[in-house]
């Protein structure tokens, strides 16, 4: 009757992680290129930054692994940088860009210690001799290792064996290599000696402890590290900056303690100055600085950092030859709190920050008037303090934002706008900078311009007037019986037929540039052909037919007469549009396409033709056997379009591949792969895109063609970052589109929808979601959707926060009025969201209860909560007492304390939603005696998790009656989930406990808990025997009852099992098992089941911290789990992570793997080159061709 099925996963990354560890630039793919590398944690991503200041994402790699640490070098005379990788892999990592590929390679890759991120293995730190001569990775324990670079006789890099640097008992802070010109490489490191205070009992050692400022010498003569140097320095110091030195500069290093920088090197006397403060900070609260730069030119250098408010400083010195006399000390602006500050040369400056969206800026001026005389304040020990008022931005303009959506804390699926497919509702950001965010699958479009048309129009196209030409010059608008010309400048205007040249008073079926300035024009009767000096040559079809169907690529024309006749021109040597061959069929001809003229060659090879019986030839353009069909395919059903298109998929070294697409009238696209030498036709891929017939249309995106189908919704197919990509447009349905360019829209698209012309660009390409923000107040905790209203009420909560903070409104995107800037420029609101003075304290809380409507995209009521009470958790339930009505329940703690786990007073707070769905009325307040840290719904009651306890609750006229209590549970209930009278509780460090409600006898059995101890974060119910939960270490498991307790428990009519029932070591009698692991690498803060896709399989879905969105989908074959579990094996041998991490025990972090099949590493297929694909695919017996259409099936079921 029961039986254990086993389940198999296939583990899929939707939306890559936002969140930056460590950021650094350099010069990558050469040397005038300046580029960005930053670190998302397990993945690397290369960002280039064009003249305007706006990011581009170049590469995006996973290393499966964890990237503690960067730091570019370059040797000395070379004219591009490496990459070192400090990681949990025990291994350190030299890597290179190569431009050609897109790719990084792996120069060199040295063991030196155990794998993990333990305290006294190397990677938390990286310096860099500044003439790359040496590097030094750091523990934060004791650890030290330099590493000596040269090259070879044949000018490649080498790596030396590492020389040991190691002082046992030793806290290390901060490295930086010393700039010591072409002297012995020095490095220098803020460490800490902890061995009296770990041998002392009465404390006070701890209080006399003293960090040292440390130099250590590599003596390249004799091949060692020497302690050079040690000096005392501030107890409170946390970061190294190392002052350039040589010619450039002075030398040693400025020391960022609190409150202080202090400059030092040896036989120097210390600079000290003080970091000044904002006026409204109080005086005995310290200041530290988090992040740093360096520019560096010819004539100049300066840093700029960072306090961790946002504050920006602009530090120089005063010096001569190396005596430095003074440290100057100005404040510059107010960013985001960044990870990394990265300073490029071209005058740009890339936040990354810690929250909300990364940014770039551009200098509007070095702010060399800000040196002033500050108002000086004193402390109550007797410190003068500089003080300052934070402004808007003065000398930075914000020229571009990286979205940034982390951390995630709650995600759900809900059709909130009825259209028919779900939504993902996030809960996202932190503090002020929080949203609510509503993503659709899909591109977002940004829409420049809408003109409504006079007369229905059939047809858009757009032309140049010569192909050197950067932007487009007429739009060419055809209706039933008429053609509209319009000229393309500052405006869009009319032209007449005499301007133009165009037949105005007929119906066109194709527009086209033909060689360098000649312009064709396919209507209803002929083909006119209009040169660049205004003559015109006009081509009549014989015996009055009507032309069908016509395609014009650069040199070619083709055209479909009624009765199924073919016409064929083509371009001659004297720029003549000339008749080459025609050709009868017995079938009406309803769609026709040429391919595109490969370059350096005068024709097409092939010509693609459909006809009214579900039948697509492909014909030759070759003089020799014009028109004659070298491969035919039978169609499920009657074609609507075709679309022969070059695309460069998978491997950017390998040909560009041609591929014909067949739209059919049932609403499936269908792709099948060209050969480009003989006309094969193989690998059809399918996939239904909507209910209406598949129009498909040729547009350029990013310098390569693309192709958009539209049917009830537009699909978007095109290549990034070397991968093929189908993702549809959130956008109203289109009837036509054809390629813009000009001067306001440089890549966009111009499409005819609903009687109007539109013209429009798509946004963020290489995203699969596309979203709008509802902003909150404080950081959103979790929060439910009203099954009535469909309106969503939230709780935020902010600890050691005010309760009333400073509204992020819209206003993100506020304009400055008075100063030089385009409507386009936004003014930074940070200076008013960080550092927000008097902080209230540790045990200080800021909470409130929101109502959203999701459709207005507006907060329609804010409950503020009172007396220091924080919202731990929210359900909705119904009472059955009270009928059908929806009541809000949600869960305050009153003076909580985080660690160790406390508080005054519990509460559970019931709401009712009055006013049509528009204000939160409460309708009581129950005090419970500790934390209600999960709440459900159950058999029409409250069940509520309070600290260790399990209560329902029932409800009452002025509070909530307790009706059944159990205290059996370990330590803190962190999540609750129901299905008939079976409740599993998820324990913060105890796993899953399943318990059964005997409703009669009004008891709970505890009768199953899990074998591990899992930190619980988030989890949901599979179905009534498994649950699926993440813990905060970055793994995803599933625990299952085996099918003979439930047989026991439900087949147990006097529950004597239950009671009678005893486990071992005070465990429930009966034990789950656990049937799924695997490990994610990133804290999972949210967990649901569910499908992206209107009718698409379920899934579990989860979000991190660091903002990525996985999918983990079943398989439904044995033959899928063979294939991708062999494919997955070879792609460990053949592609080893980037960071020297082994796949296998990165995925096995915690708890071995178990029957998840990673997705992230079977996508890496197409990287190979064609002789490794070949080789694995004849390992499993496959075609490559096959393994990729696999992959895309797999895809297709997700997005």
């Amino acid at each position: 009757k029961y039986i254990n099925i086993k389940m198999h996963l296939y583990s899929f990354t939707v939306q890559s992680a936002t969140a930056i560890n460590c950021a650094i630039c350099g010069n990558f793919s050469n040397s005038r290129a300046q580029e960005i590398i930053v670190s998302h944690g397990k993945t690397l991503e290369l960002l280039a930054i064009d003249s305007q200041g706006k990011l581009k994402s170049m590469h995006t790699v996973e290393v499966f692994g964890l990237i503690r640490s960067l730091i570019p070098f370059r040797l000395t005379g070379g004219n591009k940088d490496y990459v070192v990788v400090g990681s949990d892999s025990g291994r350190i990592v030299i890597l290179e860009y190569n431009a050609t590929k897109n790719c990084f390679e792996k120069v060199h890759q040295e063991t030196f210690g155990k794998s993990g991120c333990r305290r006294i293995v190397p990677g938390e730190y990286l310096a860099m001799d500044p003439k790359g001569r040496a590097l030094m990775i750091g523990a934060i324990e004791k650890q030290k290792l330099v590493y000596i670079l040269n090259r070879d006789n044949a000018a490649k890099l080498t790596i030396s064996s590492p020389l040991e640097a190691h002082k046992s008992y030793t806290l290390c802070f901060s490295i930086v290599g010393v700039d010591v010109d072409f002297s012995n490489p020095v490095f220098a490191a803020i460490e800490c000696e902890y061995q009296k205070v770990d041998q002392d009992t009465t404390g006070e050692a701890l209080q006399q402890i003293q960090k040292n400022v440390t130099f250590y010498e590599l003596d390249l003569g004799l091949n060692h590290v020497v302690r050079k140097w040690s000096d005392p320095v501030h107890r409170k110091a946390n970061l190294l900056l190392a002052v350039p030195g040589g010619a450039d500069g002075p030398g040693g290093v400025i020391v960022c303690a609190e409150n202080y920088l202090i400059f030092k090197n040896q036989g120097h006397p210390d600079r000290v100055a003080p970091i000044p403060r904002r006026e409204n900070m109080p005086l005995d609260q310290g200041l530290l600085i988090v992040s740093s730069s360096l520019l560096r030119q010819k004539d100049l250098f300066f840093f700029l950092i960072q306090s961790e408010f946002g504050d920006l400083y602009k530090v120089t010195l005063n010096y001569e030859v190396d005596i430095v006399s003074e440290i100057n000390i100005c404040y510059f602006d107010t960013v985001p709190v960044a990870s990394s500050l990265c300073l490029l040369k071209a005058g740009y400056i890339f936040v990354a920050s810690e929250f909300g969206e990364h940014r770039s800026y551009q200098f509007k001026s070095l702010g060399d008037d800000d040196y002033k005389k500050y108002k000086i304040l004193q402390s109550n020990t007797g410190e003068n303090f500089p003080h300052f008022m934070p402004h808007p931005l003065k000398n930075l303009i914000i020229v571009d934002k990286i979205d940034n959506p982390s951390p995630i804390t709650s995600i759900e699926l809900r059709d909130v706008f009825g259209e028919g497919s779900p939504q993902l509702i996030a809960l996202c950001g932190k503090g002020p900078n929080s949203s609510l965010r509503i993503m659709r699958h899909g591109l977002g479009v940004t829409e420049m311009a809408v003109s409504g048309l006079p007369v229905e129009p059939i047809a858009v196209w757009t032309i140049k007037k010569n192909v050197k030409d950067d932007y487009d010059r007429y739009i060419i608008v055809s209706s039933e019986k008429k053609t509209t010309i319009l000229s393309i400048g500052k405006t869009v205007g009319e032209v007449s037929e005499a301007e133009s040249g165009f037949v105005g008073n007929s119906s066109t079926l194709a527009v086209g540039l033909v060689g360098d300035d000649s312009i064709v024009q396919v209507h209803s009767t002929g083909i006119r052909f209009i040169r660049s000096e205004r003559r015109i040559h006009e081509w009549r079809t014989p015996n009055k037919k009507t032309i069908q169907c016509a395609s014009v690529n650069k040199r070619q024309v083709a055209i479909a007469c009624t009765g199924g006749e073919v016409f064929y021109f083509e371009l001659d040597s004297m720029n003549q549009l000339v008749e080459v061959k025609r050709h009868e069929f017995s079938l009406e001809i309803v769609c026709i396409d040429l391919a595109p003229v490969p370059n350096e060659r005068i024709r097409a090879k092939f010509l693609a033709i459909a006809d009214n019986m579900g039948t697509v030839r492909l014909l030759s353009t070759d003089p020799n056997d014009c028109l004659q069909s070298v491969a035919m395919q039978a169609l499920p059903s009657v074609p609507e379009s075709l679309c022969l298109i070059e695309m460069q998929v998978n491997n950017p070294s390998q040909p560009t591949n041609l591929f014909l697409n067949i739209g059919l009238k049932d609403g499936v696209l269908l792709r099948t792969l060209v050969d480009q030498l003989s006309g094969e036709l193989s690998d059809t891929r399918r996939r239904f895109i909507g209910t209406s017939p598949v129009k498909l249309y040729k547009i350029n995106l990013q310098g390569q063609s693309a192709l958009i189908a539209c049917s009830n919704r537009s699909w978007l197919c095109y290549m990034h970052q070397s991968k093929l990509k189908m993702t549809p447009l959130t956008y109203i349905p289109l009837d036509h589109i054809s390629s813009f360019s000009s001067d306001q829209c440089p890549e966009g698209f111009v499409a005819i929808a609903q009687q109007t012309l539109r013209i429009a660009a798509i946004d963020k390409l290489g995203e699969n979601f596309n979203y709008f923000d509802i902003p909150l107040r404080h950081t959103p905790r979790a929060f439910v959707q009203h099954p009535l209203y469909g309106n969503l009420v939230v709780i935020e909560t902010d600890h050691n926060a005010p309760s009333i903070q400073p509204k992020v409104n819209d206003g993100a995107m506020e304009i400055e009025e008075n100063d030089e800037q385009t409507e386009e420029t936004v003014i930074d609101n940070s200076w008013k969201l960080e550092g927000i003075f008097p902080r209230p304290g540790i045990g200080k809380w800021a909470s409130s209860v929101r109502l959203i409507s999701p459709i207005q995209q507006m907060t329609l009521d804010v409950i503020e909560l009172e007396n220091n009470e924080a919202a731990v958790s929210i359900c909705t339930c119904i009472f059955r007492e009270l009928g059908d009505e929806v009541f809000i329940v949600v869960g305050t703690a009153k003076n909580l304390i985080l660690q160790p786990r406390s508080c005054t007073s519990g509460y559970i707070h019931v709401y009712r939603i009055a006013e049509d769905g528009c204000k939160l009325q409460l309708l009581h307040k129950t005090p419970v005696d500790n934390i209600p840290g999960a709440l459900s719904s159950f058999q029409g009651k409250l069940l509520a998790g309070v600290g260790s306890l399990l209560r329902i609750y029932d409800i009452g006229k002025k509070r909530l009656l307790r009706k059944c209590e159990t205290k059996f549970l370990p330590n803190y209930i962190r999540t609750l989930h129901t299905q008939g009278d079976r409740i599993v509780v998820g324990d913060v460090c105890e796993s899953f406990h399943f318990v059964k409600y005997k409703k009669l006898e009004n008891q709970f059995y505890i009768f199953a808990d899990d074998t591990s101890p899992r930190w619980i974060t988030s989890s949901v119910m599979v179905d009534y025997d498994t649950i699926a939960g993440a813990d905060k270490f970055g793994n995803i498991f599933v625990c299952r009852l085996p099918a003979e307790t439930t047989e026991d428990v439900e087949e147990d009519p006097t529950g004597s099992k239950l009671k009678l029932g005893q486990g071992a070591l005070n465990g429930a009698q009966h034990k789950a098992q656990e049937i799924i692991q695997f490990h994610v690498g990133e804290v999972i803060t949210s967990l649901i089941k569910g499908s992206l896709l209107p009718g698409g399989p379920s899934c579990l879905i989860y979000a991190t911290i660091m903002g990525s969105i996985g999918i983990l989908l079943p398989f439904n074959s044995r033959e899928d789990i063979d294939l991708f579990s062999h494919l997955e094996m070879h792609l460990r041998q053949e592609l080893p992570p980037l960071c020297g991490r082994d796949h296998l025990i990165f995925r096995s972090f915690y708890y071995p793997v178990k029957d998840v099949y990673d997705g992230d590493l079977c996508e890496l297929f197409a990287t190979l080159d064609t002789t490794r694909q070949r080789a694995i695919g004849s390992e499993l017996d496959r075609k490559p061709s096959e393994i990729f259409k696999k992959l895309e099936d797999l895809r297709n079921l997700i997005l």
